[in-house]
């Protein structure tokens, strides 16, 4: 028998199925775009680059900041090589044979940002990404001063050294938890030059678009 919404089943010894009112948690939305909220807490963690407009990466849908490297870059221009972001042809530049001519990252990531609803998925899509390098989320005010996040997500972003940024009902920021240091680091495996690669032609696109949507953050 179909339940209501808002109801809860229950089954009795005759086997019939009544229902009754059952908790329904209120939907927090986001107090402005994620593009905006991800662009305003940047400069919060110290991040210098362009926020480049939301990616999905493995699934997860984040924001690169990311700057260009001058040396790396003109090398690039010169070589008339451009953005690669063939996972296959990126995974090659990582075997010894080949890594002495790979050519070298273009741009430095600062660090990768997820805006989300509630922690449980600004973590799943951090997370991944602090192996790497500084990682953080965005939540609404409302969620970072709860007792889950308090007790359930405050212990994990330190474990692996997520960062926090709030943002309130008039989509002001303030700075939660600070990225952490003391946490395992991959170094730059074919994945991370992927992602690299990708930000890369994000970042080019962006300039020369002159898009409003990448907003550049220099401190």
């Amino acid at each position: 028998m179909a339940v209501p919404p808002g109801q809860t089943a229950t089954t009795s010894e005759s086997n019939g199925v009544r229902s009754i009112p059952g908790r329904v948690s209120p939907t927090i939305e986001l107090p402005s775009d994620p593009a905006e909220l991800a662009s305003r807490a940047a400069p919060l963690l110290g991040w210098q680059g362009t926020v480049l407009p939301q990616l999905t990466l493995f699934g997860r849908r984040v924001f690169v900041v990311a700057r260009l490297r001058p040396d790396a870059h003109a090398e690039r221009i010169a070589t008339g090589l451009r953005p690669v972001t063939d996972r296959a042809t990126v995974a090659t530049w990582t075997w010894p044979e080949l890594a002495r001519v790979a050519p070298p990252p273009a741009v430095h990531i600062a660090g990768v940002l997820a805006v989300a609803r509630h922690w449980r998925t600004g973590m799943a899509a951090a997370v991944p990404f602090a192996r790497y390098g500084e990682a953080a989320m965005v939540l609404p005010t409302s969620i970072t001063m709860s007792h889950d996040y308090v007790d359930h997500c405050l212990p994990r972003a330190r474990m692996y050294g997520i960062g926090t940024v709030a943002a309130d009902e008039n989509a002001t920021v303030d700075l939660d938890v600070t990225c952490g240091e003391d946490r395992i680091m991959l170094g730059d495996d074919e994945v991370w030059r992927w992602v690299h690669e990708v930000a890369y032609e994000r970042l080019l696109a962006c300039e020369a678009a002159g898009s409003a949507a990448c907003e550049r953050r220099d401190g």
